[in-house]
């Protein structure tokens, strides 16, 4: 149990990891790890409960959590589901802003004991099996569901996203919540893409009946940008959402990608957004910085403002990138040290290519940087998206090599050149 928690057990409340957390930890994903989108806790304690016992909680707002703190280097949102019961888990799990049935799953942080009030335990081990790529395919023992499914296992293998999202949804939710949850679970539980792209024009049409509620806050924002960078294919979620509006209204920035043309000779990929989402396919597995994800999403953010100049179809976009980036990334309320990093790959990304051929002191302070890895990696994944092979990636991380090894060897500067290191007698 988190050792913040125990406050809440000591006070005779309950806490439970529930939704998309709750999900994760089944699912074997360590979510009190490098988990920068924070973890969700529904309890039977109400906010003054939860006042009483931490001093520095934060209200983040009903849309993203009753209540907020962090923990080390974890953010904790908690949901307060107070009304009067015995207090045990039937009682307690009553979440009904939950916006799909698949949602609905807990986890006692106390016992590690995972509740399945809903029965959707033949879905999850349908997951584990078939949608996501998980190194374990045996499914988990410790299950407390209080229904018994009905529905043959082996037919959920024919289950399309929108069948799945259809069957469970709640249609008393607001449109908004729906539409990001939907597109989180696209793109967390669904490894196969491009089905799940088919079925963005049905799944708009599902989520266009519900009502449209508030308006997304700065913080709702931020996190589901981080989840989604987090997942394993970001590509099907972020189509929902532009498809939905979402991206157009709060995202400008990224909508304008969809509308900037590249030449089919360079990129048959097609535009810059397909371009962009196509980079979030060479990720390495397993890969959770958040800095690289940032960084392709927003490499070619400049791309849809700059000009023609000779040969150079978009001239100094790289530079007009990191200014839109900053200013994108800043208005969702990220961290200076975070934007300074995503802003540091996106103004460089294009100098990788060159890198075996520009003069040293063009390039020296660039690949001192700490960074230098990460924006070799990004120029990984944005050669591999243009179908263009790796020789120019793998020259330049040969010129990477060669400066470091430099670097370390004390009869050689930097560049390579001899040293005069004679001592004097």
């Amino acid at each position: 149990m988190i050792e913040c928690l125990e406050k809440l057990h000591h006070a005779g409340f309950s806490a439970y990891l529930y939704g998309f957390s709750a999900i994760d930890s089944w699912l074997d994903r360590n979510v009190l790890k490098n988990n920068q989108a924070g973890i969700f806790i529904l309890t039977n304690a109400g906010i003054a409960h939860l006042a009483k016992l931490y001093e520095n909680l934060r209200y983040p707002g009903a849309a993203v959590a009753d209540a907020a703190m962090d923990y080390k280097n974890l953010k904790i949102y908690f949901f307060c589901n107070d009304d009067e019961g015995d207090g045990g888990a039937s009682s307690v799990l009553k979440n009904n802003h939950l916006s799909f049935k698949l949602l609905e799953f807990y986890r006692d942080c106390k016992s590690r004991v995972f509740y399945d009030p809903r029965g959707i335990y033949p879905l999850l081990a349908e997951i584990r099996r078939g949608l996501i790529r998980c190194p374990q395919a045996a499914g988990k023992k410790d299950i407390r569901s209080p229904q018994k499914s009905g529905k043959n296992i082996e037919g959920r293998l024919q289950q399309s996203p929108f069948e799945i999202l259809h069957e469970g949804l709640n249609p008393r939710v607001e449109r908004g919540k729906a539409v990001t949850d939907a597109a989180l679970i696209l793109s967390k539980y669904f490894s196969q893409g491009a089905e799940a792209e088919r079925q963005i024009k049905k799944i708009t049409g599902l989520l266009d009946s519900l009502y449209d509620g508030a308006a997304a806050g700065q913080e709702e924002q931020r996190l589901l940008l981080i989840s989604l960078m987090a997942s394993d294919n970001p590509g099907p979620g972020l189509e929902l959402l532009k498809a939905c509006g979402f991206i157009r209204r709060y995202w400008p920035e990224l909508a304008a990608l969809d509308e900037a043309d590249h030449s089919k000779e360079f990129h048959p990929e097609g535009n810059v957004w397909k371009h962009t989402m196509e980079t979030f396919r060479y990720r390495k597995n397993g890969s959770c910085d958040l800095r690289l994800s940032l960084g392709l999403l927003l490499h070619d953010a400049g791309k849809p403002v700059a000009v023609s100049k000779g040969s150079k179809r978009f001239d100094g976009h790289a530079e007009l990138g990191e200014a839109i980036a900053r200013k994108f990334l800043g208005r969702l309320g990220f961290e200076a040290p975070l934007i300074n990093d995503v802003c540091f790959l996106v103004r460089y990304h294009m100098i990788t290519a060159a890198l075996p051929r520009l003069p040293f002191f063009r390039t020296a302070q660039i690949m001192s940087s700490d960074l230098f890895p990460v924006l070799l990696e990004l120029y990984r994944c944005d050669e591999s998206s243009s179908f263009k092979g790796l020789d120019g990636y793998y020259e330049s991380s040969m010129a990477y090599q060669s400066f470091l090894r430099n670097k370390r060897n004390p009869y050689r500067s930097a560049d390579g050149k001899k040293l005069n290191n004679r001592q004097l007698v």
